[in-house]
């Protein structure tokens, strides 16, 4: 499956203009949509997004790609830094986990809402993607079972250590994926995403794009 890559000297802003794009064109379409959002720096173009659709937010079904187990006050929670970048929550989200949740409490809440609410898939996700190639809290190594929608994750590499992440099968199910990964650390993977590398997440996944400030990667990647 293709990838497209596009680099830019302001990724977030092209990244933005293609996720508010993305949205627009299913709203139109189906009157809602449904999207899942990162943490950390890549979660910039929602925000921005978020604010130039600022009468839109009630028709969005949201949710995030991965979680963090720490309180929601947390400098480390993603659902926390959303919250207190917009100053307010969305009318429609499926948090990945609560405070007072065990794991396997989050994972079956969670089953259940994709399905309830997302009718399990999504419109469009936004993903950020680390040195190693990580996205979401889909680590190398750290295969999946079929089937599996929403996976503890006991043993991040990346501290924190315990997560709660959507899987792949359920970032498939977007016909749009928007990826921005910055900074020189990504060329690796990004190389390795190129080639269509199978133990990335993120390789094959429908819609893709790239939004990176690398050079060398514009353009239509592999086989469609």
């Amino acid at each position: 499956m293709s990838v497209d890559f596009v680099t830019s000297s302001d990724p977030v802003a092209a990244a933005t203009e293609a996720l508010r794009g993305a949205l627009r064109a299913v709203l139109d379409r189906d009157g809602r949509a449904r999207i899942a959002v990162p943490g950390g720096s890549a979660l910039a173009p929602f925000v921005a997004v978020a604010k130039l659709l600022p009468f839109e937010l009630d028709r969005l079904c949201l949710t995030w790609v991965d979680e963090r187990c720490v309180p929601h006050g947390h400098e480390d929670s993603n659902r926390g830094a959303l919250h207190r970048a917009l100053g307010q929550e969305l009318p429609t989200e499926l948090a990945l986990y609560f405070d007072e949740e065990s794991p396997d409490q989050s994972v079956a809440r969670v089953r259940e809402g994709l399905h309830r609410v997302f009718d399990d898939a999504l419109d469009v996700t936004l993903l950020g993607m680390g040195a190693d190639g990580h996205v979401a809290s889909l680590f190398v190594g750290h295969p999946t079972s079929p089937g599996e929608r929403v996976r503890y994750v006991s043993d991040s590499p990346k501290p924190p250590a315990r997560r709660v992440t959507l899987t792949r099968e359920v970032l498939a199910t977007a016909p749009v994926s928007i990826l921005l990964a910055t900074g020189e650390a990504k060329r690796g993977a990004l190389e390795r995403l190129r080639a269509g590398d199978p133990e990335l997440p993120a390789s094959g996944l429908p819609g893709l794009t790239v939004f990176t400030d690398l050079d060398g990667f514009s353009g239509t990647q592999g086989a469609s």
